[in-house]
């Protein structure tokens, strides 16, 4: 063989290695007309944390053979254009949380696949705005307080939105305020106007006199708040990436998620 045909074949099975994840986890669901299955991963060394997602499968031959409960172990192949899992093997039965749809309201956190609400809120310029003028546009929803004493809760989530705002131009960044009764527009853009305001794709709402609005989203997102009225603020957190028709594609609990993390779980959602 020609060295140099040679050295081109070695360097071609050193990217391609170099882009194939192992990736272990339980099917969720599988969606044969779209050539997906939504499965609960666990980490994925150098790539992203735990997760339940949504992925592409190119061989139709993997698609038919894993079901729903399937405890599985499969490759995931890294590629800007379309990443894609391959290779499954199944290892046996998973655990799958059982919803019970008796006790599910509009209040109730929403699945992987489902679509949030429409929900109304007031923009830096005191403006109404609702959830659905974004639609056709892929959105990641995170929620603070401006009054947050916590360098690591809140200030941190604007500071890891600041970081991935730059890197997906084409997606909208939103960040809601759940405390209806301090956080007026005024108050916000005082607080966060200098930093929204110099990028396009970042806003920031208020849900001053949208209480059930606020507190209907929240919950569906995966996060939850109280003691508004006491002065007492308590919340958990929940970061939340929504499709153009805000169905749900990823959602990141808690404050502590790394923001490589999610820019890499946003390139293979929004692909």
């Amino acid at each position: 063989m020609n060295p140099f045909l040679f050295l081109l074949l070695i360097i071609a099975i050193s990217c391609d290695d170099n882009n194939v994840y192992k990736v272990s986890g339980t099917v969720y669901s599988v969606d044969l007309n779209k050539q997906k299955a939504i499965i609960a991963h666990d980490t994925i060394p150098n790539l992203m944390m735990p997760m339940t997602m949504p992925f592409f499968i190119k061989n139709k031959k993997d698609l038919t053979k894993i079901q729903i409960g399937d405890s599985v172990y499969f490759e995931l192949v890294w590629e800007d254009i379309m990443p894609y899992a391959r290779n499954f093997t199944i290892l046996g039965k998973g655990f799958i949380p059982q919803n019970d749809e008796f006790f599910s309201d509009e209040f109730s956190e929403k699945n992987i696949g489902s679509i949030l609400d429409d929900a109304s809120f007031l923009n830096l310029d005191s403006v109404k705005v609702s959830l659905s003028q974004t639609d056709g546009k892929y959105r990641f929803i995170s929620y603070v307080f401006s009054r947050c004493p916590m360098p690591n809760l809140c200030p941190a989530i604007m500071l890891k939105n600041a970081a991935l705002v730059n890197q997906f131009p084409e997606i909208n960044f939103i960040m809601i305020s759940f405390d209806y009764k301090y956080d007026t527009p005024t108050v916000l853009n005082k607080s966060y106007g200098s930093s929204v305001n110099s990028c396009k794709n970042w806003d920031t709402w208020s849900s001053t006199g949208y209480i059930e609005d606020v507190f209907r989203l929240v919950r569906q997102s995966g996060g939850n708040f109280w003691g508004i009225e006491q002065e007492k603020i308590g919340h958990t957190l929940s970061s939340v990436l929504i499709g153009k028709d805000r169905e749900v594609l990823g959602v990141w609990k808690g404050e502590n998620w790394e923001v490589n993390e999610v820019s890499n779980a946003i390139k293979l959602l929004t692909n």
